[in-house]
């Protein structure tokens, strides 16, 4: 089971930089994408895959404000 197999590696999402959650995202979308997740793995890898990208999302809403600042800062 998917939360049984991760469960040890999982990490806390706050504590993901950008490129960690996206690996982790793309792995568990290749997984779905392939058919070898179960069924009732499903729950817990859309749960897990929604958790990152909301992660990668505030991300680069961050990143976005910065440079928004930046170049307003220029002018």
């Amino acid at each position: 089971m998917f939360t049984e197999e991760l469960a040890d590696d999982i990490i806390a999402v706050e504590k993901l930089t950008y490129r960690e959650a996206m690996t982790e995202l793309e792995q568990i979308l290749t997984r779905m994408r392939s058919g070898e997740m179960a069924v009732d793995e499903l729950t817990e890898a859309v749960r897990r895959a929604k958790e990152l990208i909301a992660k990668c999302r505030g991300e680069l809403l961050v990143v976005e404000k910065d440079v928004e600042e930046l170049i307003s800062s220029d002018k």
